[in-house]
């Protein structure tokens, strides 16, 4: 079967908050289909554990970030540029997440999850713009897929608006990069997953698999395919004419709203 439309084997990409959720599983998807993927997690030692995991016919390599932290982006994309001469694809994975009602908000809270889920993704984005410009070209460009939110494209039944508002950002942020970066070979676009297993979303329990089951037409949650087989579309030649989009990863749930 040819499959050239959705190959990405000998190319390079970096998932920022690999090492668990529905980035781990985007990174393991990418090292099995030949990709050298970079993963970042908190501390070393846990980035390295997972990379060894994940690693398969692409290597897998593990770097240290804590985007909380104002340099972790710079810093990050030299720590990368000392390893690859070019990055082919971005995911702007790491976030966090904080739900609190409008009476209990605290600043600080609020400061660091745009710190993290707003400000990190767009830096990195700035520092890395040279390894991404190296890789991209006119039949094939370099591609972001940044990481929303259905949190971010409707109003759910619990507060959480701080999170809701950095994913609505960076949506809108996907199509103002897109239309810049166009001209530098690079394609920017953006998934909003739905419920999908991770330590911010438990869907193994009652309260959310009622929700699940009243909600999303498809009545399951996520599965890593789901979250891979997007990526592998915006990051292969059957992705390259797409750019400036966020796509519902959701199994219905927004189109049913």
């Amino acid at each position: 079967m040819d499959d050239r439309l959705f190959s990405l084997a000998g190319k390079t990409a970096l998932v920022t908050g690999g090492t668990s959720g529905i980035g781990r599983m985007i990174a393991a998807g990418l090292a099995e289909r030949g990709v050298k993927t970079f993963i970042t997690g908190r501390d070393q030692a846990t980035a390295d554990k997972v990379a060894t995991e994940i690693s398969g016919p692409g290597e897998a390599v593990g770097l240290a970030a804590d985007f909380a932290e104002e340099n972790a982006s710079r810093r990050l994309a030299a720590a990368l540029g000392e390893q690859a001469d070019a990055l082919h694809l971005l995911v702007n994975n790491a976030g966090t997440m904080e739900a609190s009602p409008i009476e209990e908000t605290e600043r600080a809270a609020w400061d660091e999850l745009m710190a993290v889920n707003l400000a990190a993704p767009y830096f990195l984005v700035q520092a890395l713009l040279p390894l991404l410009r190296a890789a991209g070209t006119a039949a094939d460009p370099a591609r972001i897929v940044n990481l929303g939110s259905i949190g971010g494209m409707h109003i759910p039944n619990w507060e959480a608006y701080c999170y809701g508002a950095s994913k609505a950002a960076i949506h809108h942020l996907t199509r103002a990069l897109a239309k810049r970066l166009a001209r530098d070979h690079i394609t920017v676009n953006a998934i909003a997953p739905g419920p999908f297993p991770s330590r911010m979303n438990d869907t193994s329990t009652e309260m959310i698999q009622k929700s699940i089951d009243t909600y999303i037409p498809l009545k399951r949650a996520g599965e890593p395919d789901d979250a891979v087989g997007a990526v592998v579309f915006l990051a292969s030649r059957a992705g390259a004419y797409v750019n400036g989009h966020t796509i519902p990863l959701d199994g219905g749930y927004i189109a049913a709203l």
